[in-house]
């Protein structure tokens, strides 16, 4: 169910920027005095609106989707090449490996080249501010730190249910991975860099959805199986290494010094919202919760053969997909509500869910099926 919502929150994220991108550019237009069928009287009628403050220009606009779609359509056709029969085997492996960077890539040269005379969002940058800069945490009001430790919790309880959950989804047996997790660890050594991060206010780190689960199938061999005419992936093998999150990190370390503000500032905002698409597109592959929501809508005899519709009663099936449902429902209620203080409460109502899975839901569904429904299989 998390996982899910935060692919709905990247979605909400991008339409937003849709929405934002037109009520600057294109709404602002009078229809009835800026299209014309004279390019001369469009450019002065633009140029008037222009020096009226109102802004008049929609080929930012459609290029805004051009780019942001774009970038989800290339994204998704390299990341599906592995299903195509063209070239050779390791390079559709690669290709769809390396589909996200690519696509990026691309479209970013495309947005700002091919169309260099349209104007484009950006990332607003302040160079000016040393990156290894110290907050001055002792400069606080006494009542300054009592708001901190209140924030500082929720949000560490967010971190806390972030990375468990995480890596409850990495360590599911379907991923055949051979050395054993070390949860209480990783918490750990999330919490000693947030400390360090917190205090010189760079970006924090923990476990999250979909990186990690993105990052563990480009590591994984799959293959394709056909089980009562329904065809489904299986992950083989998995590489179990930490070089290629060491080298990941390393390059980060060197595009903060070597690539800010150029050539990152080369790359418009919609191919990031793009990125956000794919990436909430992507996590729905294997989302348990997104296959029970579509077995609503799909016929009986058509459902696929999974393991919890072979040992789960139908209704129950629905039950706890309702349930499910109506707590996803809650979620986006409070982590996409227009009112700050509201959203500042989204951790505490994440800690709420957990006595209603182990005392309210079990009550309405046996612990039997719940295993079979919610366990790790």
């Amino acid at each position: 169910m998390f996982s899910l919502f935060i692919a709905i929150a990247f979605t909400v994220e991008s339409m937003r920027a849709i929405h934002n991108i037109f009520l600057k550019n294109y709404s602002g237009c009078d229809s009835s005095s800026a299209t014309t069928n004279n390019a001369s009287t469009f450019n002065s009628t633009s140029a008037v609106l222009e020096e009226a403050g109102v802004l008049c220009r929609r080929d930012t606009t459609i290029l805004y989707m051009l780019l942001m779609f774009g970038t989800l359509w290339l994204g998704l056709f390299l990341y599906n090449f592995r299903k195509t029969p063209y070239l050779t085997r390791s390079r559709r492996e690669w290709l769809a490996d390396y589909a996200l960077p690519a696509s990026v890539l691309i479209m970013s040269f495309t947005g700002s080249y091919c169309f260099a005379d349209i104007a484009k969002d950006r990332f607003k940058l302040r160079v000016e501010v040393p990156i290894m800069q110290a907050a001055d945490i002792f400069s606080l009001p006494p009542t300054g730190y009592f708001v901190c430790l209140l924030l500082g919790f929720s949000l560490s309880f967010l971190f806390f249910m972030d990375q468990n959950i995480t890596s409850a989804i990495v360590n599911n047996p379907q991923n055949k991975l051979k050395k054993g997790s070390t949860q209480n660890l990783d918490l750990f050594v999330v919490a000693l860099l947030n400390v360090f991060l917190s205090v010189f206010g760079l970006p924090w780190m923990h476990g999250a959805l979909p990186h990690s689960p993105l990052h563990l199938r480009a590591l994984a061999d799959v293959e394709e199986r056909v089980s009562q005419g329904h065809v489904h992936e299986v992950i083989m093998n998995v590489r179990e290494t930490r070089l290629a999150t060491l080298i990941a990190h390393v390059m980060i370390l060197f595009s903060t010094y070597y690539l800010i503000p150029y050539p990152l500032q080369l790359i418009p905002t919609s191919v990031l919202h793009g990125l956000f698409l794919y990436m909430a597109l992507t996590s729905l592959s294997g989302n348990e919760m997104f296959e029970r929501l579509l077995l609503l809508i799909t016929e009986q005899q058509a459902y696929p053969p999974t393991h919890y519709i072979r040992k789960v009663p139908q209704r129950k099936v629905h039950l706890f997909t309702a349930c499910q449902l109506l707590q996803l429902i809650i979620l986006c209620a409070f982590g996409f509500s227009p009112y700050p203080f509201i959203e500042m409460v989204f951790p505490i109502v994440c800690f709420f869910f957990l006595p209603i899975r182990h005392t309210l839901i079990p009550r309405l569904i046996d612990y039997k099926y719940l295993d079979a429904l919610d366990g790790r299989h």
